[in-house]
């Protein structure tokens, strides 16, 4: 093992990564000769660094295979980046991109504020529950300043957070065409009987939420809300970022993502251990949203009947990713984004004595 380990999804929480990290050749093509890497993200998906140029200025540079994110890929993110920060939204400004062989580079600025969350798993609570409240209060000011930003939602990528299968009436055939656009996700599931774990699994969710989704208004959102992606300063957030899951869903959609991955321990019921749910954090997170943008009575309903299965889309695109992106592939990873995350997050809250609880105190209950 090497110092460049990521993050990885068994039960080791270390792994080597799919990726060579960034090297010094690589960060000074696209910032400068004398550019130094300072600090490597653990987080498994791309090439990360944290990187000071020759002038003094510390960047962000990532790498992505163009098989992930392409130029024009990447794009779609910056331009609802753009949007919110031109409305006041706090998010780094991106620096240059450009596509050079088999990748993608992107720079962006390095961000105010602290990164107090940089050695936490995405799926990690808040560390107070100040924090808990200063992450409603944002994700409810990006919501405000999102209205209006109407691009298409973005077609089908692999790891995307999209909401296109259960906001379907037939969820089925929703999934069998996207299966259809992704040739190794669609033998992935060809393997498996995706059709009757559909509907054994997630269908009565499904049911309680198709009358209310027409009620529900479509806004471009974030997609990945945790406190690894927000800087701090003061005990507020200070800037938003990594936009790579962003899409066009709802504001409801983006809300049930943040309880979703902040409020159950998910690592220790990987590894055997109880669920601890963050009660206190999500009544937290949700007062402080609602002083500054009010959900309305529908999306109150919505919730606890989305919360199961605003994971799913995402891990679908995991196991596309896995088979169809990662050189070699990684069956391993994919086999724990259907069975682990796909399937078993959703039986969690239907099966689980704690899952229970959370959903009937959201419904009011």
């Amino acid at each position: 093992m090497t110092d460049d380990r990521v993050y990885g999804m068994g039960e080791e929480p270390l792994v080597e990564p799919d990726w060579p990290p960034l090297t010094a050749t690589e960060v000074a093509a696209v910032t400068d000769a004398d550019a130094v890497i300072e600090w490597r993200s653990p987080r498994p998906l791309s090439a990360t660094a944290r990187v000071r140029t020759g002038a003094g200025r510390e960047v962000i540079v990532k790498r992505l295979p163009r098989s992930l994110r392409t130029a024009e890929g990447l794009g779609e993110e910056h331009g609802f980046m753009a949007y919110l920060r031109a409305r006041g939204i706090p998010i780094p400004e991106v620096l240059d991109t450009r596509e050079t062989g088999e990748f993608t580079y992107e720079v962006q600025e390095l961000g105010v504020g602290a990164d107090r969350y940089q050695g936490a798993f995405s799926w990690s609570p808040y560390l107070t529950l100040d924090d808990a409240a200063a992450a409603g209060h944002m994700l409810a000011q990006l919501h405000i300043a999102a209205v209006g930003y109407d691009a298409p939602a973005r077609p089908p990528h692999p790891l995307q957070a999209s909401f296109t299968i259960f906001s379907s009436a037939d969820p089925i055939g929703a999934l069998e065409r996207q299966a259809a656009v992704r040739p190794a996700l669609g033998m992935f599931l060809s393997e498996r009987p995706w059709r009757d774990d559909l509907d054994r699994v997630h269908q009565l969710f499904h049911l309680r939420i198709m009358s209310l989704l027409a009620d529900l208004e479509p806004l471009w959102t974030h997609n990945d809300w945790h406190g690894t992606n927000l800087l701090w300063r003061d005990g507020d957030v200070s800037s938003v970022i990594d936009f790579g899951l962003c899409d066009r869903t709802t504001a409801i959609h983006d809300i049930a993502t943040a309880i979703e991955r902040s409020a159950v321990d998910w690592l220790a019921l990987r590894g055997g251990g109880p669920a601890t749910v963050r009660f206190d954090q999500v009544h937290t997170f949700l007062h402080a949203y609602q002083r500054v943008r009010p959900l309305t009575a529908t999306e109150r309903r919505a919730l606890p009947d989305l919360l199961p299965l605003v994971h799913c889309e995402y891990e679908l695109s995991e196991i596309d990713y896995f088979l169809g992106v990662v050189p070699g592939g990684n069956q391993a990873n994919a086999e724990i984004a259907y069975d682990d995350y796909f399937l078993g997050h959703t039986e969690w809250w239907s099966e689980s004595k704690e899952g229970q609880e959370l959903l009937e105190v959201l419904r009011g209950g």
